[in-house]
């Protein structure tokens, strides 16, 4: 049974959506004009060298039952693309889910990524019934860990050489978390 489709308009003119098949194309492009920027710190960036690639991940994402899956948005702005966001890693058995994001160079540092996290942490603990809410970031990625770090997110640890990227170097991921006890918002 798939719950009401999830928006959520932000006061600065963005918004975030399920994402569905038909957004492939502006992903895809979006991955692909930005390819060096991302691969820095995104480890899927080299898996997806086509729009089909991004069809696929969809597809598969898209056909697992709605109350078990992973939930990917896109976040717009006037209808354009600006980014994703999503829950990954969910355990529904352990009430906790990971929140992972992305979000085009002309769109940062305006608050986008820092709304949307706050946004779905709150739905996670309040709607999703979720107990805790984990972000994990390369700890070379200053900007990425300003977002856990400014919501109040507890530094758990790092995970030494825990990511493969896309240079063939591996990275040392930051583990945050948030708990729904500790989330005043």
């Amino acid at each position: 049974m798939k719950e009401k489709e999830h928006t959520y308009q932000f006061d600065n003119g963005y918004r975030i959506r399920e994402a569905q098949l038909a957004d492939a194309e502006a992903i895809f492009n979006a991955l692909d004009t930005n390819r060096e920027y991302f691969s820095k710190w995104l480890y899927f960036v080299p898996y997806m060298q086509s729009v089909e690639d991004e069809i696929g991940f969809l597809e598969e994402t898209l056909s697992v039952p709605y109350e078990s899956r992973d939930i990917v948005f896109v976040i717009e702005k006037e209808g354009q693309l600006a980014g994703l966001i999503g829950f990954v890693n969910t355990n529904r058995q352990s009430n906790k889910t990971e929140i992972g994001y992305w979000l085009l160079p002309d769109h940062q540092g305006k608050g986008v990524i820092i709304q949307a996290v706050t946004h779905l942490t709150t739905w996670a603990f309040n709607e999703w019934g979720m107990n805790r809410v984990k972000i994990q970031c390369a700890v070379e990625n200053t900007e990425s860990n300003r977002v856990p770090q400014r919501l109040g997110f507890t530094k758990e640890g790092i995970e030494r050489e825990g990511q493969l990227l896309p240079s063939g170097e591996y990275a040392d991921l930051c583990f945050y978390s948030m708990l729904k006890n500790e989330w005043n918002r």
